[in-house]
């Protein structure tokens, strides 16, 4: 079946960065088939009309961890969270069903927010796939692999094991598997090793969180001399397999291995900041042709799972930091939300912008809202002045999943009061153990 979104203002975002001020899009299924200025005379299929809309390409979340909406707004200002009390709760609590019913949620608001594809690392992330596949959502995921015993292995580093089984058994017309340790410091020399073989092998991507913690980067200087990127690069295991989460302490070396093994950068904004870890060198990324995309991290990190606030971030932080107004162009920021995503996670030959042969990923942007008047310039309304109450209508994979900013395929309120039931041990021990780190 043909469809026709037209009277929209389309930002195809592809190589040319081209426009089309009233311009119309056609897809057939799940793929793009024409875009265009203009009326389309002619035209058989379903019409819809944008009402002078911003049409642009799905928002795509390059790190996030969907399993974890329980923890949003919990112990936000305390030291050391991920350690003292992330990981001990973690382990206590999660299961198979709190994690499906964090997923649902969180890909729920982030199709509310205009995000049609994500990278999510976690846990049961079998069962997490199955969910994205069940709601719509493109995805790019891998079981986390890391030095102890976690809520669903039962040795350490046993997330390889499942991580593996995920990439070469998984079935999944929307989802693809990666592997993902944790940390650099959280993963022996051998097992990034095997990470990194095993990807080159079987043409696949892997996410880790890298140069991210003040106490990782002064444990490879005072075990190694080294730097997180330079000890990686000493193990071999450096290549446009992976993608670098957060790669916020980078000194000019770094930055230089990144570029000559082209390793990808998911940059987030929100939880670096929010956590007082530092501002990214994006600038200098972006200099040396580093592919960077846009992340929130987990709801328990950033505590939105939208792009509308990253993007704002970016370039409310990296003026600031670089004390240049000119710094970041809006254009750039949506860029990195969309085409540079996709580039970061290897999809863009799927996804990322609107073109002819590409997947029917879109998001039409409500224009009368009334923060959007007056419109001047498309990506700066996008950047600076819209949230996720402007999203209209999303497609994914050429399926229409959000339509008059209502989920169209599930019930949100069914959703979150299924999350709400499966959080009921996990707030006990919560409460319990925020009180211990207080006391």
């Amino acid at each position: 079946m043909s469809t026709m979104i037209k009277n929209v203002h389309l930002l195809t975002m592809n190589e040319n960065m081209d426009e089309y001020i009233n311009g119309y899009l056609i897809f057939e299924d799940d793929t793009i088939i024409e875009v265009g200025e203009g009326q389309k005379q002619g035209f058989t299929g379903q019409v819809i009309d944008g009402k002078n809309g911003i049409l642009m390409p799905g928002m795509i979340n390059t790190h996030t961890h969907i399993g974890m909406i329980p923890f949003r707004s919990l112990g936000d200002d305390c030291k050391d969270r991920l350690r003292r009390f992330l990981f001990p709760l973690e382990n206590m609590c999660m299961t198979s069903k709190l994690a499906k019913a964090s997923a649902q949620y969180a890909i729920s608001e982030m199709l509310l927010s205009g995000i049609t594809c994500m990278a999510d690392m976690y846990y049961f992330e079998k069962d997490l796939m199955e969910c994205c596949d069940q709601m719509g959502m493109r995805g790019l995921l891998g079981e986390t692999i890391i030095d102890f015993k976690t809520c669903d292995t039962t040795k350490p580093f046993e997330g390889l094991e499942i991580g593996k089984d995920l990439v070469l058994n998984a079935h999944s017309n929307l989802c693809q598997a990666m592997l993902a340790p944790h940390a650099t410091n959280t993963n022996t020399a051998d097992i990034l090793k095997e990470c990194h073989e095993f990807c080159v092998k079987h043409n696949c991507m892997w996410m880790m969180h890298v140069a991210e913690m003040d106490y990782e980067m002064q444990y490879f200087k005072d075990q190694f001399g080294l730097s997180p990127v330079a000890y990686l690069e000493k193990i071999g295991v450096l290549s446009h397999h992976l993608i670098m989460a957060h790669a916020i302490h980078l000194d000019d070396h770094d930055l230089d291995l990144l570029a000559k093994y082209d390793v990808s950068v998911a940059h987030c904004i929100g939880a670096n900041t929010k956590a007082a870890k530092g501002v990214a060198r994006v600038k200098d990324m972006l200099n040396r042709n580093i592919r960077v995309g846009l992340g929130t991290d987990g709801p328990s990190s950033s505590n939105t799972l939208d792009l509308f606030t990253q993007m704002r971030m970016v370039a409310n932080f990296h003026k600031t930091y670089l004390k240049d107004r000119s710094a970041f162009p809006a254009k750039d920021i949506v860029y990195l939300a969309t085409m540079g995503g996709a580039k970061t996670l290897g999809l863009d030959h799927l996804v990322g912008s609107l073109e002819v042969g590409k997947k029917a990923d879109l998001v039409l942007i409500d224009t009368l809202a009334v923060q959007m008047f007056p419109i001047h310039d498309a990506y700066s309304a996008l950047v600076y002045s819209a949230n996720p109450s402007v999203v209209d209508t999303v497609f994914v994979n050429g399926k229409k999943l959000v339509e008059n900013k209502q989920l169209v395929e599930v019930d949100l309120q069914f959703i979150r009061q299924n999350l709400t039931n499966e959080m009921t041990y996990f707030n006990e021990m919560a409460k319990k153990q925020l009180d211990e780190m207080i006391a």
